[in-house]
């Protein structure tokens, strides 16, 4: 049984993202559950779904006024950096990596999504931001300026510094 499967709490209300979602998750279950002569398969597979997955997530941002250097989109490279150096591991034959990366996977990816998937997702629908054609309904809702930190908010003390 993998250690994550999909349910309707992981639902954010957004049809784009909770499918996206929900491709991820099932992805992630192959990998986990994937003999080891199918895991690097798996793996790939899954990082190729989450760099368009966080692709379009990014493009969500940057189009409904979040900075490009907000920490949503600072995880999404770190994440996807960490899976791609599992790859070349698992490449040179180490497999375990891969294995802990799918079980560890599963927990960011709940927090990740009740956090700041959430938040961007009450923001997507707060400006009516439609992902399939781009189309914002509340111009007037969007930002004056870009939104940086996590949603607005800042991630360390040193950047409420900066901002202060």
């Amino acid at each position: 049984m993998p250690t994550l499967a999909w349910s309707s709490e992981l639902m954010l209300g957004v049809p784009a993202m909770d499918a996206t979602h929900q491709e991820f998750v099932a992805l992630l279950a192959a990998a986990e559950q994937a003999p080891d002569d199918a895991v690097l398969s798996a793996w790939s597979a899954l990082i190729e779904h989450t760099q368009q997955h966080f692709d379009n997530e990014d493009r969500y941002m940057q189009a409904t006024g979040f900075a490009s250097t907000n920490c949503h989109s600072t995880h999404h490279a770190m994440v996807l950096e960490v899976m791609r150096n599992g790859l070349l591991m698992g490449k040179a034959g180490e497999l375990e990596p891969i294995r802990q990366m799918t079980r560890e996977l599963a927990t960011w990816f709940v927090h990740h999504a009740d956090t700041m998937d959430a938040a961007l997702a009450a923001h997507l629908q707060h400006v009516g931001f439609d992902p399939t054609s781009g189309a914002i309904a509340h111009q007037d809702a969007l930002p004056v300026e870009a939104i940086h930190g996590c949603g607005g908010a800042v991630c360390s003390s040193s950047e409420a510094e900066a901002t202060a």
